[in-house]
């Protein structure tokens, strides 16, 4: 049985695990699950510092996809890890999540949800040093073979950041924009396919009849939620999913709470963009004390015609990396995590990327 990470004392993860609880053919000998691997190292690169560990942990050509672009390799990925660490010197990452597929042969993919705090006493792509503490969310999504993360889908809440740090998300964005487009007056071209990937998904049929059992089906139940629920917008059923008190954490901070707050901020959010798509990428569940825990990577894309929650409809093509986390007990959730990153998306909206 491989630990789950909810209730375990950083003391204990951190402690010599034992002898291996599943297979791990390449990996290090230290390491004895996958969870194991992802807590260790994560902690020894960015807690202890280690920064010259990423050279035995990604590959060479490992790519690295975020909403703001995509970076290639090693020295990217040393180079965007200092860039962090000069931000907030002081960061520290507690490790709330690690939900996990696959196996050794093909690789195993971890869904790795973290809390971070830090204070800002130096320069970031945000803008100059505030001074001020900060704590938000990132989820990594990292496939790993024979000790080296060889693919990486990362999405941080950026936007709560810059509320924390006294700056104005839609003037972070729009400096950003137009740095871009200083840079090229043509479209990123890897944005230009992700929106072409997403919008070439086949349309579904009107879908009914019951919902899968999350226990027994958590694959058939995400992709449910995406079909049902966003794709077909019957946010209706987000009542049959989801407990009267649940708990939702959305970009920017929110916290939402109940039936009626969580199906405003989907609706809300779904209304922003005309002719919405979303693509449900990659599902991974792992078993809990009390029920289960799915993890979603997912894509949207839309042009953004709604001003609910981004400012004055633009008519931009956008895109939108995300992750979302539910806990289920009894068959329903009682809370959510959704992570991307709103910076990014203003910044699309104000003419960038």
């Amino acid at each position: 049985m491989i630990p789950a990470v909810a209730g375990r004392d950083i003391g204990a993860i951190l402690a010599p695990q034992g002898d291996r609880r599943q297979p791990l053919s390449g990996f290090d000998s230290d390491y004895s699950d996958i969870v194991d691997y992802i807590l260790r190292c994560t902690h020894r690169i960015w807690e202890q510092k280690d920064i010259g560990l990423i050279e035995t942990h990604y590959a060479d050509d490992c790519p690295i996809h975020l909403m703001s672009g995509e970076a290639n390799g090693l020295s990217e990925v040393i180079d965007g890890t200092l860039r962090t660490l000069g931000g907030f010197p002081d960061r520290t990452l507690v490790g709330e999540a690690v939900i996990w597929s696959g196996n050794e042969r093909d690789g195993y993919l971890s869904s790795h949800r973290i809390t971070s705090t830090g204070t800002n006493w130096g320069g970031s792509e945000l803008g100059p040093a505030t001074g001020r503490r900060v704590a938000f969310t990132t989820i990594a999504d990292c496939l790993c073979r024979e000790n080296r993360i060889v693919d990486e889908w990362l999405v941080r809440d950026n936007s709560h950041i810059v509320w924390q740090l006294g700056l104005d998300p839609v003037a972070v964005a729009r400096d950003q924009a137009e740095a871009d487009r200083r840079a090229s007056s043509e479209p990123a071209p890897w944005r230009q396919a992700h929106l072409a990937r997403v919008r070439a998904e086949p349309q579904t049929p009107f879908p009914d009849g019951p919902w899968p059992a999350p226990e027994q089906n958590p694959q058939a139940w995400a992709a449910a939620f995406v079909n049902r629920i966003l794709n077909h917008r019957r946010l209706s059923q987000l009542r049959e999913t989801h407990f009267p008190n649940v708990r939702v954490h959305a970009p920017g901070g929110r916290s939402l709470f109940g039936h009626g707050e969580a199906i405003g901020w989907w609706a809300a959010l779904l209304g922003c963009f005309g002719a919405a798509r979303v693509r449900a990428d990659h599902v991974a569940a792992q078993p809990t004390a009390d029920g289960i825990d799915i993890a979603l990577r997912w894509e949207l894309v839309g042009i953004h015609e709604g001003p609910a929650l981004y400012g004055a409809p633009s008519g931009r093509d956008c895109y939108i990396l995300g992750v979302t986390h539910w806990h289920i007990c009894a068959g329903r959730v009682t809370e959510e995590w959704t992570v991307f990153d709103e910076i990014a998306l203003l910044r699309q909206i104000e003419g960038g990327l």
